[in-house]
């Protein structure tokens, strides 16, 4: 069956799929009866399988790629993207997404992001056409936080996103879905046409989900280190609940934790993943919302195994930074939170823009500033120490 790795001293998760202890003996005790059959009369009806391949049951809309994308049998590939108009002449709200890849085999992962109207965000692109990650970024540069959101994607072991009941994702008119793409290779020439299904709720949510992160890039995991340790947080600026986490690194991810830290001081760890699977990275629901009001902090917690103990570590002879490749790393907390359906969520990144426009700076001009920073306040030190001492020398 599907693994659960949510340690069950944290949280309360709606999705868990973990056997009880019970159900376990019951199972090992019947294996070692040699599998006996039971009363065939009390045995459950026939499954009924479906007509469709959807998870989430027949879209009420699908987007896919216009032409399939030749990838081929060797090389390094960056992200592709494909701009996607949604064609839609109104708000509309959506309750279920799914994605799913054309070719598995080479299909590292895939995700959806919403681009709002009037968003700068890949601008001269133009719809269906294949771009790479370098060209994108080159021509537009890298999207603020709030100048884009997640509505889908596929990565291995993930599941279809359903919204919390009441709650919906808002798909603004005229925006368009930015499709990422990271393609590998398998030895063989071979195409692939992703696409992905959206399910619209029926009427009006009482709340909006938005799906956000906080990421760290800025660390170098020593090769040989069996326990690097790198942290990340986000405060929200304006009261939201917390609904759910998908936590995301790569080979030599070992455990990833969520904590909520309120403006009180108090915390609470809400997930702790002890045993990463990069195969498996899965969306953990809380089994109820978490109210986190403003100024609420969600501090992430992981910690990396670079060593030779780790038999997924590529290399464990070389440091590791943030990169897109799996050989690379990643450290990124993705939470799904909610907030009233007419409310503006801008406010939720209120405390997050200050610290992203001083991180978007050049390295250089970054390490200047907290050098002249540390600098000054050791000569106002210097002279409040002087000061004391002279006013001392005086007294005397």
């Amino acid at each position: 069956m599907p693994p659960w790795f949510a340690d069950p001293r944290y949280g309360k998760f709606a999705n868990d799929r973990s056997l009880p202890q019970a159900d376990m003996k019951t199972l090992v005790a019947w294996a070692d009866a040699g599998a006996p059959e039971g009363n065939p009369k009390e045995a459950p009806a026939p499954m009924t399988w479906t007509t469709t391949n959807w998870k989430i049951g027949k879209p009420d809309i699908v987007y896919e790629m216009p032409t399939a994308f030749n990838v081929p049998g060797s090389g390094v590939l960056e992200y592709h993207y494909v701009v996607i108009p949604t064609g839609f002449t109104q708000d509309r709200w959506v309750q279920m997404t799914e994605m799913q890849a054309g070719n598995p085999s080479v299909v590292h992962h895939a995700n959806a992001f919403l681009r709002p109207p009037g968003s700068p965000w890949m601008a001269d692109a133009k719809p269906g056409m294949v771009f790479l990650a370098s060209e994108a970024q080159s021509k537009s540069g890298v999207p603020g936080r709030n100048q884009y959101e997640l509505i889908a994607s596929y990565t291995p072991g993930l599941q279809p996103w359903i919204c919390r009941p009441g709650a919906a994702k808002l798909v603004k008119a005229g925006s368009d879905i930015i499709l990422e793409i990271h393609y590998i290779t398998n030895g063989t020439p071979t195409t692939d046409k992703t696409k992905f299904g959206l399910i619209f709720y029926k009427g009006h949510p009482e709340r909006r989900e938005l799906t956000m992160n906080t990421a760290n890039s800025e660390f170098e995991i020593p090769a040989g280190d069996p326990n690097y340790e790198v942290k990340s947080q986000f405060a929200v600026g304006s009261d939201a609940e917390l609904v759910g986490m998908m936590p995301h690194m790569h080979l030599r991810g070992k455990d990833f934790s969520y904590k909520v830290v309120y403006p009180t001081g108090e915390s609470s760890t809400v997930l702790y993943v002890p045993h990463y699977d990069f195969h498996w990275q899965l969306y953990y629901s809380l089994e109820k919302p978490l109210m986190m009001p403003k100024g609420t902090r969600i501090e992430c917690t992981a910690h990396f195994d670079n060593s030779l103990n780790n038999p997924m570590n590529p290399d464990p002879t070389k440091n590791v930074r943030w990169g897109p490749q799996s050989w690379d790393e990643m450290m990124l907390g993705w939470f799904d939170i909610t907030t009233p359906a007419q409310t503006d969520p801008s406010d939720l990144y209120r405390f997050a823009r200050s610290r992203h426009r001083f991180s978007s700076w050049p390295w250089g001009w970054r390490l200047s500033i907290t050098a002249s920073l540390i600098l000054l306040a050791l000569v106002a030190a210097i002279l409040v120490a002087l000061q004391k001492r002279t006013h001392y020398m005086r007294e005397k």
